[in-house]
């Protein structure tokens, strides 16, 4: 019994350390970090994402909202004159946002949500980004789009979080949280 008892705790044990260190609440030295899940959705296609990406991080939701809001003209894509059209194609627009995090200081890792817009992220993001200090900080950038690739984003986004570390972004159109959690597993 005795025996037993102890393979039991060693299995215990390397199940432990194994969670420890591929979590995605644990840096590399296997302790608690604390995890953000931002986003912007215009339509709610990328809120639906972020939903999935929080249930699969256990990060704590925050949906970044204009002040503006927009509304579907602001995101015809075909007219050139829309809200969006104009934001996503002069990068130093900076949309207000309304709120603000509460405690932004204890995220170590930044999943950051939003559709893409010509081929790049909201400007809006770059105003969210622009508000914290982000020295430091992990930032994952996820997307949802209607036709438009990944494009220049992370550069984009570098130039409102320079002192960030970003990792690879993903666009998660009709990915389940079985494969977010595989995308966010095969991060480095």
């Amino acid at each position: 019994m005795k025996n037993i008892f102890s393979i039991l705790l060693v299995l215990l044990a390397v199940t432990f350390s194994a969670y420890a260190t591929k979590s995605p609440d644990r840096n590399n030295d296997g302790q608690h970090t604390k995890t953000l899940v931002a986003f912007f959705s215009a339509q709610g296609h990328t809120k639906a994402a972020a939903g999935k990406v929080a249930a699969v991080t256990g990060g704590d939701l925050f949906e970044i909202v204009p002040v503006n809001i927009y509304t579907e003209e602001d995101l015809d894509g075909w007219n050139e004159s829309a809200r969006g059209t104009h934001e996503s194609k002069d990068r130093t627009t900076r949309p207000e946002v309304a709120n603000k995090v509460d405690g932004f200081e204890k995220y170590d890792t930044i999943f950051l949500g939003f559709p893409i817009w010509w081929f790049t992220a909201p400007t809006i993001i770059n105003t969210f980004l622009e508000q914290y200090d982000t020295e430091g900080k992990v930032i994952i950038p996820f997307a949802t789009s209607g036709g438009s690739e990944y494009g220049d984003t992370e550069n984009d986004l570098r130039v409102s979080a320079p002192k960030a570390i970003f990792k690879p972004g993903k666009v998660l159109n009709g990915m389940d949280e079985s494969q977010i959690n595989d995308w966010i597993g095969n991060l480095k």
